[in-house]
């Protein structure tokens, strides 16, 4: 199979979608990224492994291709789906937002450009064999998410998407700084190639991916950034875009793990705090998206936490992608969902009782809680590796495997806190809505993938294929 041509359909969609009214432009926006879906899944379930040239280049940038593996396949799958389903939401959505803001339907031309560009530059860096490659995709996403939030944000747009392009790019200036060392280090950037990554390439990296993660400190762009984006972006931005950081790390980590196993015991501890910290700071939170962009910022410390465990860890950093990209999504979209059907509305203190007026946006919610706190979903299985990798690097040491077992009940709570504040409890007088069937069947076709990950043939097959990835650092 000719894997390059699956990739290339969603690419050469996003230069014409602008020329179709905007019905059919959804559905060529969905079905472009349910064929690499499908077919990712397909090569995932078969542990397809391989690499495609697209150039040679001179050194130090060295060839560009595609590199394909379970890793890979496993970070397209979850990017494909999440993007073909938000997609499908955008319709009711968006044209609700240009309702709001007084633009006509044609704007609609300019929204596709940009958010099919977006979603497919994040499916392509996770399939690039170049450092060079992979750095160019990540530009191309920020820049695609940028003009989103700018052009269609909520509030301040302008001033949050300048917020976001310059804390994003701090990021990028200092991966790419890194990238470049790694060149002339090597004469190639190059995966297949790479030897080693050295002291300070590496610790350029680390702390531009701990920027775009965020972690504790840097934070300070994303509650803003993902509480501000029209919800579709939001629910590409806090799934998707900020969980890339950790396939970087993943990637330079199977080059050379000396960085991480050095500082392994500051960075479980910083992510351990900064997890606390964020966990903690949603229950003060009474707007619904900026609760959940500091539950991204909570999530996202798992990443680090995992990335210091070894091959467990590394297993469980794969499957905390694909839990939280899925049950974020689903809330972020729950979220949406009720701004579009009752105009605007996102106050915490005006959301009692919700589930009587829309139940089937609050189950959709419960199932991405559910995700979120490792309940009956794949989410399980992401906590119970990075379990496994804390007790292969350190033992049965109590303290350090009952803070991060903290972590994981500070999610558990705050999802059920959350569940409790707006759809449960004494209703407010509101009137039972009808709304767009797809603003909540896209939620549950991503719910679907989330628990059918826990049973065969997907579980033994994504466990499987990464364990054969990872097969030169495993125990």
């Amino acid at each position: 199979m000719n894997f390059l041509l699956i990739l290339l359909f969603p690419l050469l969609i996003t230069f014409i979608l602008p020329i179709f009214r905007a019905r059919i432009a959804t559905a060529l926006s969905t079905i472009s990224f349910l064929i690499p879906a499908f077919v990712s899944l397909y090569l995932l379930l078969t542990a397809h492994r391989g690499e495609e040239l697209l150039m040679n280049l001179p050194a130090p940038i060295g060839d560009f291709y595609l590199l394909y593996d379970p890793i890979s396949h496993a970070f397209g799958f979850t990017i494909s789906l999440v993007s073909a389903m938000v997609a499908l939401y955008s319709l009711p959505y968006m044209k609700h937002r240009f309702e709001e803001m007084g633009a006509k339907e044609g704007e609609f031309r300019k929204y596709w450009f940009l958010y099919n560009l977006y979603a497919v530059s994040m499916l392509w860096l996770v399939y690039s064999g170049n450092l060079l490659l992979l750095y160019i995709f990540l530009e191309i996403s920020l820049l695609a998410s940028f003009m989103l939030i700018y052009l269609y944000g909520y509030g301040n747009r302008q001033w949050v998407g300048i917020l976001y392009f310059v804390w994003t790019h701090i990021a990028g200036v200092l991966a790419l700084t890194g990238f470049l060392i790694v060149a002339f280090a090597n004469q190639t950037l190059a995966l297949n190639e790479l030897k080693v990554i050295g002291f300070i390439p590496w610790l350029l990296i680390f702390l531009g991916m701990v920027v775009k993660l965020p972690g504790l400190g840097p934070h300070i762009w994303l509650p803003w950034a993902h509480a501000e984006a029209p919800t579709p972006v939001s629910a590409l931005l806090s799934p998707l875009t900020v969980g890339l950081a950790g396939y970087v790390l993943l990637r330079i980590y199977l080059i050379d793990s000396s960085f991480i196993v050095q500082f392994r015991d500051i960075i479980i501890f910083y992510a351990i705090i900064s997890s606390i910290y964020a966990g903690l700071s949603v229950f003060k939170q009474r707007d619904y998206k900026r609760l959940l962009a500091y539950s991204t910022v909570s999530q996202m410390g798992y990443v680090l936490i995992a990335i210091c465990l070894g091959s467990y860890g590394l297993i469980g950093l794969v499957i905390q992608y694909m839990s939280h990209a899925f049950g974020k999504a689903i809330l972020f979209m729950t979220a949406g969902a009720i701004i579009a059907t009752f105009h605007g509305l996102r106050n915490l203190d005006k959301m009692k009782g919700m589930h009587e007026f829309v139940p089937t946006i609050s189950n959709a919610a419960l199932l991405g809680f559910m995700t979120l706190s490792g309940i009956i979903t794949i989410g399980m299985f992401a906590e119970f590796f990075i379990l496994l990798g804390l007790t292969q690097i350190y033992g049965f040491n109590l303290q350090i495997i009952s803070l991060v077992v903290l972590v994981f009940i500070i999610s558990g709570l705050y999802s059920f806190y959350t569940m409790k504040e707006i759809y449960y409890g004494t209703p407010m007088s509101y009137e039972k809505p009808k709304f767009s069937r797809l603003l909540d069947l896209p939620l549950y076709a991503i719910a679907f993938f989330s628990v059918a990950f826990i049973f065969p043939p997907l579980a033994p097959a994504l466990l499987d294929g990464i364990k054969l990835a990872l097969g030169g650092v495993m125990p």
